[in-house]
């Protein structure tokens, strides 16, 4: 394992530092307008290419692309061109394949354009490819923070690299890693709230400090229904943690706790999947069913619908 994880570290650290070398050679050399076509044979060189000869990256670290900032960056490359080329590597049959630069090229495409400059550049194996395509886009793009979370997750889990040997090789010190993987221990509807920047990452730690997954859900509804600043949920989930749910103003006997577990059984059985009732003092509350695919969703809906067919 050691092995193996020393020996794709160097191999990054040899791509990264040439092609950010390049990168600064090019602005101060280059006019990308004035590329040359790709003879089909060099590596570690920066030509032009077909944008319909490039496949897109299996391992790409973006779950989402905000259509606004694809139009911003559409209107940018119409007005200043392309500041920074795409990173390809060549696969067989005179075609490549994408390892940074997936806004970008869309962009390109979208614009009509035919060829789009790139950078050429040898990776030897599809681990690397993983690595330095997660390594670039946390880099150079804009990721969200759940984006860059899984990015370091799949560096860990499928790179073997070391939580020091990502913040290594990403510019940031062992904790902000950490902090960032913890992100993915959020609950679902926390975690999208975080992507779409319905609350920011103070909001994330603070409701990550809570200790398990309803007191977190309940802090997170607090933050959205009552716009509740970051020092202010700090300050409520110090005080959850110090004298429990009442806090939140989820106050509940130990009956009604009961109760409420029975009721989740219950729908968890006829449902099939992972369900969570929040109850308020008041009686009112939510029920959140939880789905892990599009075919499971598609499930619970014909499981409704059936149900509302043999109601009416």
């Amino acid at each position: 394992m050691s092995k193996v994880r020393s020996s794709l570290g160097r191999g990054l650290d040899a791509l990264l530092s040439s092609s950010l070398n390049e990168e600064k050679e090019l602005k101060i050399n280059e006019d990308l307008s004035n590329l040359r076509l790709d003879d089909g044979k060099q590596e570690n060189v920066l030509v032009k290419i077909s944008v319909d000869l490039i496949q897109p990256n299996p391992f790409q670290p973006r779950m989402t692309f905000d259509p606004v900032a694809l139009e911003e960056l559409k209107k940018s490359i119409l007005l200043n061109g392309l500041i920074q080329p795409i990173t390809v590597r060549r696969t067989p049959n005179n075609q490549y394949q994408l390892v940074s630069g997936e806004r970008r090229l869309r962009a390109f495409k979208e614009l009509g354009f035919r060829e789009i400059p790139s950078y050429i550049i040898k990776v030897e194996s599809d681990e690397i490819l993983l690595a330095l395509a997660l390594i670039e886009n946390i880099q150079r793009e804009r990721l969200n923070p759940i984006e860059v979370a899984q990015a370091y997750k799949r560096l860990m889990n499928e790179c073997h690299l070391t939580q020091e040997e990502i913040a290594e090789k990403v510019g940031k010190d062992r904790t902000t890693v950490a902090n960032t993987l913890r992100l993915l221990k959020l609950p679902e509807i926390v975690q999208k709230a975080l992507i779409e920047e319905k609350i920011t990452m103070g909001h994330a730690r603070a409701i990550l400090s809570l200790p398990n997954e309803k007191l977190q859900i309940l802090a997170f509804q607090k933050v959205v229904d009552e716009s509740l600043s970051v020092r202010k949920i700090e300050k409520l989930a110090k005080s959850v943690n110090k004298s429990g749910a009442a806090a939140l103003g989820h106050q509940t006997t130990r009956n009604q706790n009961i109760h409420i577990n029975e009721i989740e059984d219950r729908i968890q059985k006829v449902l099939g999947t992972k369900v969570i009732c929040n109850q308020k003092s008041n009686g009112s509350g939510e029920l959140i069913i939880h789905f892990y695919s599009n075919d499971e969703l598609e499930r619970l809906l014909e499981m409704i619908e059936s149900l509302n067919d043999k109601i009416n």
